[in-house]
């Protein structure tokens, strides 16, 4: 008999879940687990990246395409899904950079976004939650921000005397970011295409990349092994239509290639309340002799 752990990932947006971690969570729910991704804001600012779906109709209804996007992608993954409720900030642009809107996420203060994720953790009752590091995994406002409130949920869960209207404390017992696009594994994809005869899309990109500033692989702690559910984690990526353009390079590297090539997503462990040793290659790792003791 399998324990049935389980497992939180908080996203800025829809769609996150499924570029960033969503193998990942296709594995455990296979071997029984419950997953559940928590999103804080609806992507209502989120820009038509795939021509198909730039429509009139489309356009009009951003927040309830994305909404339908997300529910099918969930439904695709096997996990359990919760809106915050807060508003998309948009990622700003320019020189100087335009204010946030008034109201958008990443402009409430902490104690206001704080209690809906404790209390989504306290009903859900995690035993370990995925998040972004401090960067945000790339500089956008609502990835900074959810960062900034996942840690701070993390800590207050388990606090009986914070947000006690909030349902019964719980405290989940590891914490992760995940880090899914390093030079390291891009360098790895454009060298294997090439060995291919194959044209590579991440040439350009990784000539522009800063080969002075650390690559997030540094970093990592875990890697876990899902390569059997790579075409479950693209699957849910189709489903968020708008965002995701079925020839980007997204999907640029045979799925065989990618098994061979890289088939692990990988995390660091940022807080740890079990006993567990580092390299590890399961989100897992001591939580399941604590659960199980």
């Amino acid at each position: 008999m399998v324990e049935k752990l389980r497992l939180m990932a908080v996203h800025a947006h829809p769609d996150d879940e499924s570029s960033k971690g969503a193998a990942t969570m296709a594995r455990y729910v296979a071997e029984g687990h419950e997953v559940m991704v928590v999103t804080c804001t609806g992507g209502e600012a989120g820009s038509i990246l795939n021509p198909a779906m730039d429509r009139p109709e489309v356009l009009a209804d951003m927040s309830g395409v994305r909404r339908a996007e997300m529910a099918r992608a969930a439904e695709i993954l096997g996990v359990q899904h919760r809106w915050l409720g807060f508003v998309d900030s948009g990622l700003p642009e320019g020189d100087p950079l335009p204010p946030l809107p008034e109201g958008c996420f990443a402009l409430v203060p902490l104690e206001e976004s704080t209690p809906p994720l404790v209390e989504v953790i306290r009903e859900f009752r995690p035993h370990v939650i995925v998040t972004y590091d401090e960067n945000g995994g790339y500089p956008h406002p609502d990835h900074i921000r959810c960062h900034e409130v996942s840690i701070a949920a993390f800590d207050a869960a388990g606090d009986p005397e914070r947000y006690p209207d909030r349902g019964e404390p719980w405290q989940p017992l590891k914490l992760y970011y995940s880090h899914g696009f390093s030079r390291a594994k891009l360098t790895a994809f454009h060298e294997a295409l090439i060995a291919e005869g194959e044209e590579s899309p991440y040439a350009e990109w990784l000539a522009g990349w800063d080969k002075d500033k650390p690559d997030v692989i540094e970093r990592v702690t875990t890697r876990v092994e899902c390569a059997d559910y790579f075409p479950v984690r693209d699957e849910a990526l189709k489903a968020h239509a708008t965002q995701i353009d079925p020839e980007s390079r997204w999907f640029a590297v045979p799925l065989e290639m990618q098994r061979s090539v890289w088939p692990t997503e990988e995390y660091e462990l940022a807080r740890s309340l079990v006993d567990s040793t580092v390299p590890e290659d399961d989100l897992f790792a001591g939580v399941r002799e604590r659960v199980s003791a």
